[in-house]
């Protein structure tokens, strides 16, 4: 259901747990914020110049995560399930304050942020929620890597593709629409890697707080996690879930029908930047009427009411 007005969460949760990539363990409260604050994040073990604005523009890093930093070079990294579960819990404003440079990995997913968010509620707020409805099709291709978005009917649409060698994952697609689809899957599939790459990755100072507790292992023809997969498609569904984090970095919620294949962080990134540029390919709009979209048994849906 698309909101008219801009949403907080209603009292404060906190989440502790370990980096992904620095192996620090740190500590994360969610506070409610004001109306067109955005999401901020407040490096709490810093005196000053500790506030980072959640914004494609800020992204300093996108290797095997986003990480966004300040004008006084302070980063906050791995902030992209957190985002999508503020994207899927329909989270406008917030402070994410943390004592450390990174938010913890969890189980990997974005279960537990969203399921303890969820928990305290929603708070409404007096402003309306901008959305960023797309007029034209934009497209950016970088070697095999495609990205492209395209008009769509008041709703936020992601066809994902996959293409690994390993016979594990190997070609893998699926289409979400995170207006009208349970979006369980996708919240719950966890961040993978082939066990072949993990020295590499080592190697280039990440990945020190990974195990098999926070990540999906995957040794050639095997999973090494004990419980196996959560669904059939969780590998392009926890990239579905990095999509959608990385794209409320835009600032607005998208209206559009996104298509990637084989992307990740950069490639979002650098679409964001190429797509926010170009004026002629979306318009910034508001709500008069609430839109809801009601299943039926053929899986069409009936609009209730239109984006005015």
């Amino acid at each position: 259901m698309l909101k008219i007005f801009q949403q907080t969460i209603s009292k404060p949760v906190t989440f502790k747990g370990t980096g992904l990539h620095t192996g620090k363990n740190s500590t994360l409260t969610i506070y409610p914020g004001k109306s067109d604050q955005g999401i901020v994040f407040k490096r709490i073990d810093l005196s000053d110049r500790n506030q980072i604005q959640a914004n494609y523009k800020n992204v300093s890093s996108a290797t095997l995560c986003t990480t966004l930093e300040n004008e006084f070079g302070t980063k906050v990294s791995t902030v992209e399930h957190l985002m999508a579960a503020l994207y899927v819990a329909d989270i406008d404003n917030a402070v994410v304050e943390i004592d450390s440079e990174e938010v913890p990995i969890m189980d990997g997913s974005a279960s537990k942020f969203l399921n303890d968010i969820q928990k305290q509620g929603l708070k409404e707020l007096s402003k309306k929620r901008k959305y960023l409805n797309i007029s034209k099709k934009l497209e950016l291709i970088d070697g095999e890597r495609k990205i492209s978005i395209e008009k769509s009917n008041s709703t936020f649409n992601v066809e994902f593709k996959l293409n690994y060698k390993n016979n594990i994952i190997g070609n893998q697609s699926n289409k979400v629409n995170f207006n009208e689809n349970d979006l369980h899957d996708v919240i719950s599939s966890r961040t993978f890697c082939l066990f072949e790459d993990i020295e590499k990755i080592k190697k280039m100072g990440l990945a020190k707080g990974g195990s098999l507790d926070n990540a999906l292992v995957i040794d050639k023809d095997k999973i090494l996690n004990e419980e196996g997969l959560r669904n059939e498609k969780e590998f392009v569904n926890h990239k579905i879930l990095d999509l959608a984090g990385d794209f409320l970095l835009s600032g607005f919620r998208i209206l559009g029908t996104v298509k990637c294949n084989q992307g990740g962080h950069e490639l979002t990134n650098m679409f964001l930047r190429k797509l926010l540029k170009i004026s002629t390919a979306f318009e910034i709009s508001e709500l008069k009427e609430i839109v809801v979209s009601q299943k039926i048994r053929s899986n069409q849906s009936i609009k209730i009411a239109v984006n005015a």
